[in-house]
């Protein structure tokens, strides 16, 4: 039977980082899910060397492959002050320096691009519930739908939707030819979500490192191949997810997600303010859910209010990329797994978001 114990017996073969005893006599192993053959594998390593890192993962890879019933292995990990059963000298730590992960002097050193990937773009807002999930995947849809090559990568980890937003049913990652991770394909887009690795209702308890290092994964162990966009799904805040983000791979540039009200307003400011902190473009604002048109009477009734969104790309310097009316259909398509510029693509809210992506595809970024 494939379950925990069966896997930690397998993971007790793998000798430790620093030689004595083995991964799960030393406490490494920090958590284990298993899900219809994908088995998820989290380990502290507290050293600093990348071959002994690479070693262990590519070890416990190996040892858990063998086990009946196993499809995939993912393999996470992430460094910590070695515990006191650990033998060996402690490393020293080079954690990265500036923000924008250097160590030195250069704010870009330490990025890389990912291969193949020509534009990685953003999604976010410090605040949640502005509809920023249902914006991204309809927005990379729009993109697929005029021609571009487009993958949607889910960095909310705690709250993962692409997965529910696109209807993938039972889908999982496979196996990549390359790379550790092949991604999920449907409708055109290729997709990686921490809700294609965890069941229904199972809530993710994980630390800000582990968080860390799941964003960090998707984005240089999934095998995205030749993309014009990677469009990234950001959670609520400024926090973790968003540092990892920038101190990995240079962005082409940030969409900020606000809904007119003042309290939504001031938290899209922080979001953008931060993104020009760490020297990453804001592509501009986009204003969600302003205002109600009946589909009876064809009146319009504003919502919270209308034009904040404008108003504070004009005062703030970016541009204002549109406006997209609250429409009960566009809840409903996407609950069912069917967003709306593929439900009704001559919609008038499908034609808002073509549009809006007609103005991500001519923006270029500043040489770097």
């Amino acid at each position: 039977m494939l379950d925990e114990t069966a896997i930690q017996k397998a993971l007790d073969t793998v000798p430790d980082v620093f030689g004595v005893g083995s991964i799960v006599s030393q406490r490494r192993v920090e958590k284990v899910n298993v899900r219809d053959g994908i088995v998820m594998i989290t380990l502290n390593l507290p050293v600093d060397d990348a071959v002994v890192k690479q070693r262990v993962e590519a070890d416990s890879r190996e040892a858990v492959k063998k086990l009946d019933g196993v499809r995939e292995v993912i393999v996470m990990t992430r460094g910590a002050k070695p515990s006191l059963a650990a033998r060996g000298p402690a490393q020293p730590n080079t954690g990265p320096g500036p923000v924008r992960g250097g160590r030195g002097n250069d704010p870009f050193e330490g990025q890389a691009p990912i291969e193949g990937v020509r534009h990685i773009i953003a999604v976010s807002s410090a605040k949640g519930g502005v509809g920023k999930s249902t914006i991204c995947v309809n927005l990379a849809l729009a993109l697929s739908a005029q021609g571009a090559r487009v993958g949607l990568m889910d960095a909310d980890v705690y709250g993962p939707s692409i997965h529910v937003l696109m209807g993938t049913g039972d889908a999982r990652p496979q196996a990549g030819k390359n790379k550790e991770i092949a991604p999920v394909e449907k409708s055109g887009l290729k997709l990686m979500s921490l809700g294609f690795l965890t069941e229904r209702g199972q809530p993710v308890i994980w630390r800000g490192p582990i968080v860390m290092g799941v964003v960090k994964k998707f984005l240089t162990d999934v095998e995205w191949g030749d993309l014009d966009y990677l469009m990234i799904d950001m959670p609520p805040g400024t926090g973790d997810a968003q540092l990892t983000l920038v101190q990995t791979v240079p962005l082409t540039g940030a969409i900020i997600i606000t809904t007119p009200s003042e309290l939504s307003l001031v938290d899209a400011e922080k979001g953008l303010e931060m993104y020009r902190s760490v020297h990453a473009p804001v592509l501009g604002i986009i204003e969600n859910m302003p205002y109600f048109v009946c589909p009876h009477c064809g009146e319009r009734t504003d919502i919270f209010s209308h034009g904040g969104g404008r108003e504070i790309s004009e005062r703030l310097g970016v541009e204002f990329l549109g406006e997209i009316p609250l429409d009960p259909t566009v809840r409903k398509v996407g609950d069912e797994g069917n967003p709306i510029v593929l439900h009704d693509p001559a919609s008038p809210i499908a034609k808002v978001f073509l549009a809006i992506a007609e103005k991500i595809r001519r923006f270029e970024p500043a040489t770097r």
